[in-house]
C-alpha cells in the first residue's frame, strides 16, 4: 500500500454566504499532493490549479492567505480533469494523509457537485496526521498547525506555508516522523459518504474507545429508537454494559449516557447527530472507559440539563 499525502486550497463566494452555492461552500483551487510507498519513502508528486467554474472571482480572504488571483487560476484545468487526473495518479493501493479532516471531506464534495462521487466510493478510510501528531507527540487532544508541528519536530522550513504542494510536502515531513504504532491503531474514517443500509454500518474499534457509524434514518426520533445506536457496549471486553444513566439530550445534536462494565468499570457513551444533503438523519455513536471523575461530571451534565428545563417550564 502507498500513502497519499495532499493538501487543497479553496475559494468561497466573494459576495459572502447570502449568495453561496448551499452544496458547495468552498471551491477546490489547487490539489498537491506527495506519494509515499510502505517505508514512507517519497516516490513522486502531483500539482495542479484548477479553473474556478463557481465562484469566478476570489475572495478577498483566499487572496491574503493562500496569496492568489483569479488572474491565476485562468489557464488552470476544469475541476472534473482535474480530480480524475489526480485520482488517477494516486494509483489503486493507497490510504489519503492529510492535515486535518477538511481535505477528504472536501474533495468528496466537490467531486459530488459534479456527479462524480463514484470515483472516490465512500466511507473513506484516512490518516488525519494532525490528529497523529498530537497523539505521539503532545496530549493527543490539542490541534495544532501545520506550522507548529515542522516546528516543534525542528523540521526545516525551505517554502512558505498555505499553498498546497508546500504544505502537503510538510505534513508528509510529519508522517514520516510518526511512530508506526499510531498508523496501525489509529486511523480516522470520513463519512460524508455515509453508511446508507445495516449491512454498511462501520463497528470501528481503537485502543481506548469504540465508534459506531449508523446507517440513514428519516428523523432523529427514528434514529434514537434503534436498538443498536442505543445499545453500550465495552470497548475493551465488547460485552454488554449495564445502563447507569440512559440516554440523554445535551442538544438537538448531541446525547450522552453512563454504563457499567462488571469488568472494566464505567462506560461513557456520546452519540452525535449528523443531518445529510438529503435531509436524512445518521449516528455517530463513541463508547469509552472512564473513570469516576468522568462519571460524575456526566451525571452533573444530566442534572444541569434537567433544572435547566425544569425552569423553562416555569417561564412558560
Amino acid at each position: 500500500m502507498e500513502y497519499i499525502v495532499f493538501d487543497l486550497e479553496w475559494n468561497q463566494c466573494p459576495d459572502g454566504k447570502r449568495k453561496e452555492v448551499a452544496c458547495l461552500p468552498f471551491e477546490i483551487i489547487e490539489i498537491g499532493a506527495w506519494k509515499l510507498n510502505e517505508r514512507r519513502q517519497i516516490t513522486g508528486q502531483f500539482h495542479t490549479i484548477i479553473k474556478p467554474q463557481v465562484y469566478k472571482w476570489i475572495h478577498n480572504k483566499t487572496r491574503e492567505v493562500i496569496h492568489i488571483d483569479y488572474e491565476n487560476l485562468r489557464d488552470g484545468l476544469p475541476f472534473p480533469a482535474a480530480a480524475r487526473e489526480f485520482l488517477e495518479w494516486c494509483g489503486e493501493d493507497y490510504r489519503f494523509c492529510t492535515w486535518g479532516d477538511l481535505d477528504v471531506m472536501e474533495l468528496q464534495r466537490n467531486l459530488k457537485y459534479y456527479s462524480m462521487e463514484q470515483l472516490l466510493p465512500g466511507p473513506i478510510f484516512y490518516y488525519d496526521i494532525q490528529k497523529l501528531f498530537s497523539r505521539n507527540f503532545e496530549d493527543g487532544k490539542s490541534r495544532k498547525s501545520l506550522e507548529y508541528g515542522i516546528d516543534y519536530l525542528g523540521l526545516p522550513k525551505k517554502e512558505g506555508f498555505h499553498r498546497a504542494l508546500e504544505d502537503a510536502k510538510y505534513t508528509a515531513d510529519v508522517f514520516q516522523k510518526l511512530d508506526s504504532y499510531y498508523l496501525e491503531h489509529y486511523y480516522s474514517v470520513d463519512v460524508y459518504q455515509n453508511p446508507k443500509t445495516r449491512k454498511e454500518e462501520l463497528h470501528l474499534f481503537y485502543p481506548e474507545y469504540e465508534k459506531y457509524v449508523s446507517r440513514e434514518f428519516a428523523t432523529k426520533e427514528a434514529a434514537m429508537r434503534d436498538r443498536e445506536v442505543c445499545s453500550t457496549r465495552c470497548p475493551l471486553c465488547h460485552k454488554n454494559a449495564k445502563r447507569k444513566i440512559r440516554w440523554f439530550s445535551a442538544n438537538q445534536k448531541r446525547s450522552y449516557s453512563l454504563s457499567c462494565c462488571e469488568t472494566h468499570g464505567y462506560v461513557k457513551g456520546k452519540i452525535r447527530i449528523k443531518k445529510t444533503q438529503e435531509q436524512n438523519y445518521y449516528i455517530v455513536k463513541t463508547l469509552k472507559p472512564v473513570d469516576e471523575n468522568d462519571a460524575e461530571e456526566i451525571r452533573r451534565k444530566q442534572e444541569n440539563i434537567r433544572q435547566k428545563r425544569k425552569q423553562r417550564r416555569k417561564i412558560e
